[in-house]
Order: C-alpha cells, then sequence, then structure tokens
C-alpha cells in the first residue's frame, strides 16, 4: 500500500510505502494498533482494530494546510465513514470524482478501484469513525439481511461500484453516535473485546440500511425530485447556516444566497437534512456546546455565547431538552 500526501501546488509533502495489511484484517485474533503522524503539513493519530474480515478506525486529526492524499489499496473493500467532525472530499473510482463529507454525516461505499484521492481543507480538529469490511465477510454479513443490504451485496458481488446513498450522505443518527462512543469506551479485553468489536461493527452496518430503509419508505419521491446542482446548492446552504452560527441567516437571505427559492431551500433541507434549516442549526449548536463542555473547562457562559444562546438560561434549557440532563450534569 502506498500513500501520497501533495499541497495544492502539487509539491509533494510525503511519499510512503507501507506494508500491506492483508493480513491483519484476515487475523482470527484481533490485532490492534495506534499510529501517530505528526508533520509540517498536520498531525493525526489513528488507533485501529483488525479482525476476521473487518477493521475499525478512530481518528482524529488537525491539518495546518490544504492537502490531497493518494492512496492504493491490495484489495477493495466495502467501505463506512462516519464523519463525526470535519470536512473532506474524495474521489473513488466509479462512485465520484466528488464524493463531499461534512460534519456528522455517513456513507457506506464500495469501488473495484483500488485507489482513492481526498481532499482535505486546511482545519482543526477533525474526527471520524471508520469502518471496512473484505467482500467475503460483507457478503456473509448480507447474505438474506433486508432488501437494502441485499442491493448493495448484487453490486458488490458483481464487482461494481455502489453507495448505501447517492445524492447525498445520510446523517449520523444519535444511536450511531452511541455505538461509536461505546466503541472508543471499550473496557473488554482479549477473546471479549473482539467479540464486543464485531458486535458493534454489525450493529452500524444494520443501522445505516434501517436509517435508509425507513427514509425510501417515507420520502422517495421528494428525495428523486431533487437534483445533483440542487444537492449542492442545499450543501451550499447548509455550510451558510453553520458560518453564520452567531447571527443566524434569514430564510430570505439564505435562499437568495444559496440560490434556491424557499419552497425548494426548505423542503430540499428536510429531504437531505432530515431536519428543518433552524432545526439543524439548533442541533449543531448544542452538540458544539457538549463538546465543550466534555473537552474543556471553559465557563458556562462563554460556551452558551459561542454556541449562539443569548442567555445561559437559554442555552440550559435547550441542552436540557436536546439530551435529558442539565450542562452541568455532563460536566461533573
Amino acid at each position: 500500500m502506498g500513500v501520497v500526501i501533495t499541497d495544492d501546488a502539487n509539491q509533494v509533502l510525503l511519499s510512503e510505502e507501507f506494508p500491506s495489511d492483508y493480513h491483519k484484517i484476515r487475523s482470527r485474533g484481533m490485532i490492534e494498533e495506534t499510529q501517530e503522524l505528526h508533520k509540517d503539513f498536520g498531525s493525526a493519530t489513528v488507533h485501529e482494530y483488525n479482525f476476521e474480515g473487518t477493521s475499525i478506525a478512530c481518528c482524529k486529526a488537525e491539518v495546518y494546510e490544504n492537502i490531497h492524499v493518494f492512496a492504493d489499496y491490495v484489495e477493495p473493500r466495502v467501505m463506512m465513514l462516519f464523519m463525526e467532525q470535519g470536512d473532506i472530499t474524495t474521489s473513488l473510482g466509479g462512485i465520484s470524482d466528488k464524493f463531499r463529507f461534512s460534519t456528522q454525516e455517513h456513507n457506506l461505499m464500495y469501488s473495484p478501484a483500488q485507489s482513492e484521492n481526498v481532499a482535505v481543507k486546511k482545519q482543526r480538529d477533525i474526527l471520524f469513525f471508520g469502518m471496512s469490511f473484505t467482500t467475503s465477510r460483507f457478503l456473509e454479513l448480507a447474505e438474506n439481511n433486508g432488501r437494502v443490504l441485499d442491493g448493495l451485496a448484487n453490486n458488490v458481488a458483481g464487482n461494481r461500484s455502489v453507495t448505501l446513498a447517492e445524492k447525498y450522505n445520510p446523517r449520523i443518527t444519535p444511536r450511531m453516535r452511541m455505538v461509536m462512543e461505546e466503541v472508543r469506551q471499550c473496557k473488554f479485553q482479549g477473546g471479549l473485546k473482539k467479540l464486543f468489536l464485531q458486535s458493534k461493527a454489525i450493529e452500524l452496518l444494520a443501522l445505516q440500511c434501517e436509517q435508509m430503509e425507513t427514509v425510501n419508505a417515507v420520502d422517495t419521491p421528494v428525495r428523486n425530485k431533487i437534483t445533483r446542482q440542487d444537492v449542492e446548492k442545499l450543501y451550499y446552504a447548509r455550510d451558510l447556516v453553520l458560518q453564520h452560527i452567531q447571527r443566524p441567516l434569514s430564510l430570505e437571505e439564505l435562499s437568495r444566497k444559496a440560490g434556491l427559492n424557499e419552497f425548494k431551500l426548505k423542503s430540499g433541507f428536510k429531504a437531505i437534512f432530515d431536519n428543518t434549516v433552524f432545526g439543524y442549526l439548533n442541533d449543531h449548536r448544542l452538540e458544539l456546546a457538549r463538546k465543550l463542555i466534555v473537552d474543556g473547562n471553559l465557563p458556562m457562559s462563554l460556551i452558551a455565547e459561542q454556541a449562539g444562546y443569548s442567555s445561559p438560561q437559554h442555552f440550559s434549557t435547550a441542552f436540557r431538552k436536546k439530551f435529558g440532563v442539565s450542562p452541568g450534569k455532563v460536566r461533573s
């Protein structure tokens, strides 16, 4: 396996060959490793688990300049990416030359191509959770387990590119976030740890497919009417929402800046992000606040201000309504 990292001027920042991990992912026992990278262009810490056709990776990173990562693989795999925080654009053969992942989005992808290009903008606090299955393991899990998995498996077995969702990346659900946190906080050791992680990998796959089955049953007609061009505009609108967390844009301003009428903005936003514009903003504010509470010792008043709330009381009420506990309980 080889990795080449370049900057915007196509100058090589890193070029390395890594030993094939072919044997790791097929190990009957679990192989657990932590890898760290510290370079002038960025840093990353990856904690990885490999066992019986399954690989799980938890990654934290920050990038000090725009970079482009090219990687080639020994064999194609079914890949699942949960972008908990950050923004990347990946190009995967046969799927898309611009497949963008932003905060709180996920998808599942398979391509017979054995290479991938990823563009990463300068940013801090990148956090993502990745899983992959060998094709044989995925086909074993997919057999007779529902319409969505059957459709994915037919493409994988035929060595054809496929994604869980084509036009958009689904939102990470609260249960998915909980499962990923359970993986990170796992206290089991030895064989029990492998058994536990196996169950969580399968649960995440099931949650992805369940979400798509529910979405397809409810609002397929709405999603099918959204053009790829409008999808790009809706993602731009979403970016604008997040850029103006302190002083939110009105629907009229947002529509004008994104190049959509208000009806398309509201219906398209709901279809793709499974939320209203201001519901999405509120959820993002509260997730940001939760992270600030867990990660540091900032006063609650400052956290409320950074999350865009007019007063600590308003913030505390909204926080309790969403998470069921007060902000102070989370810190304690």
